[in-house]
């Protein structure tokens, strides 16, 4: 605490401006799936269009993902940010003021462009604010958003939809997301440009092992070839792939399954889901962030530190298994729970790695590679979820499913990714003498 104070605080301002990002993030994409009913109702929409209208997002999303982390290294976090904000705000406006299906749709997809960035570029400034000892902390902030959003973000949605209607659903988040627009213009700058960033919090930052700023001296397109050539770029991809599976089989299907399997009412299901996403907050802050840096300031070795606890997060992870042998809602919270909560200490592991393994000016792209396929679990895990259950009336199997996806990242983490170093610069390999 003492050093914090000699050299400033103004890299744990960053750090919760971009918590705060991801928190208004989640809220947008929440908020369609609360204004459901009435948006049905109102346009006569289909089950089938209300299917269309909720995977519109993901589509745009994951496809950039990649592009979006070259756009990233080329651009920087400032400019590309500052534009993803504004056009959080433009997408909830249209949808505010929409008088159909069309104009709903392509608002979804224009909101998966504008939130393309969020994570890749959070990484890639954390990289930037934050020595390598404070680097999952300052992780955790804004991955927790994303899990803490869970708790809050529905009930606030829901409040605003109930009172003023779907419109005001839309319309809240639009407000919110041009507010963020504003406080991000205002506050974040790259720390070479941050005037409000004390010499002595510069220094520390980066003797702390920062992430260099600047462009690499490869081409765009040569940097993700020589990256998607490199072994630990696949490890942690294919590792953070088996995480988003899990995550969004919660995310999507966790109420119907307490409705389904466990037949509750939907207002009890709503309460009972909020128990996981509330402990995998904490174990997300706690223990993938708070937890690391401290082992870390105590001299333990990095990578592993870090790798424990990424493995063992995942590990806990499979006491999803455990729900499938109850059939008692209260043990199936219970070993969701533990399931959830080890993967969140997990998760910010993930997320600052692309800073820590990256040569200079590839942070960007590892981060987009790795939420590329992170966000195909968006899409293939409800679906094959949906088809396992449609064919087997429960949720056992699609659980062990997800079971067997995290034993496959569990060994993609420890066997493929190896040390958590940086990747060689592309320039530098290419000129190193040839072994004899």
């Amino acid at each position: 605490m003492a050093q914090t104070q000699i050299v400033g605080r103004r890299r744990w301002v960053i750090g919760f401006l971009l918590g705060a990002g991801i928190l208004i993030n989640y809220f947008d994409r929440v908020n369609i799936s609360v204004a459901a009913p009435q948006l049905q109702q109102e346009f006569g929409l289909t089950p089938a269009d209300l299917g269309l209208l909720f995977s519109a997002f993901f589509w745009s999303y994951a496809i950039l993902q990649i592009p979006i982390g070259i756009v990233l290294d080329r651009f920087g976090v400032m400019t590309v940010s500052r534009i993803g904000a504004f056009l959080w705000g433009v997408a909830s406006g249209i949808v505010a003021f929409a008088t159909g299906f069309g104009f709903i749709f392509g608002a979804r997809v224009l909101l998966g462009v504008a939130e393309a960035p969020a994570f890749p570029a959070n990484s890639k400034a954390t990289g930037y604010w934050f020595p390598r000892g404070e680097r999952a902390t300052a992780t955790a902030i804004f991955d927790a958003a994303a899990k803490f959003s869970n708790v809050i973000g529905v009930p606030l949605v829901a409040v605003a939809v109930v009172t003023f209607g779907w419109r005001w659903g839309f319309g809240l988040t639009a407000i919110l997301s041009f507010a963020y627009f504003v406080a991000y213009w205002l506050i974040y700058r790259d720390p070479s440009a941050d005037t409000k960033l004390t010499r002595e919090e510069r220094d520390y930052i980066r003797k702390g092992g920062a992430t260099p700023e600047g462009e690499s001296e490869a081409s765009p397109i040569g940097m993700l070839g020589y990256l998607l050539r490199n072994r630990k770029v696949w490890g942690l991809t294919i590792g953070f792939a088996a995480y988003g599976y899990s995550f969004y089989l919660f995310l999507t299907w966790l109420p119907g399954y307490l409705v389904s399997e466990m037949h509750m009412s939907i207002i009890k299901s709503a309460g009972y889901a909020a128990i996981p996403w509330l402990f995998a907050t904490i174990s997300d802050l706690v223990v993938g962030g708070w937890l690391i840096d401290h082992l870390l300031a105590k001299g333990y070795d990095d990578t592993k530190t870090r790798k424990t606890v990424l493995v063992g997060g995942m590990i806990l992870g499979l006491a999803v298994f455990g729900a499938t042998m109850t059939a008692s809602p209260v043990w199936a919270i219970f070993w969701i729970t533990i399931a959830l909560s080890g993967l969140a200490a997990a998760a910010p592991v993930g997320w600052s790695i692309p800073s820590l393994i990256a040569p200079r000016g590839g942070t960007g792209t590892i981060g987009g590679v790795m939420n590329f396929f992170n966000n195909l679990m968006g899409a293939v895990a409800p679906v094959v979820t949906g088809f396992v259950v449609g064919a087997t009336n429960s949720f056992s199997l699609a659980f062990l499913v997800a079971g067997v996806v995290l034993l496959i990242g569990i060994f993609s983490f420890v066997v493929v990714l190896g040390k958590i170093e940086p990747i060689p610069e592309p320039d530098a390999l290419a000129t190193a003498p040839a072994p004899a």
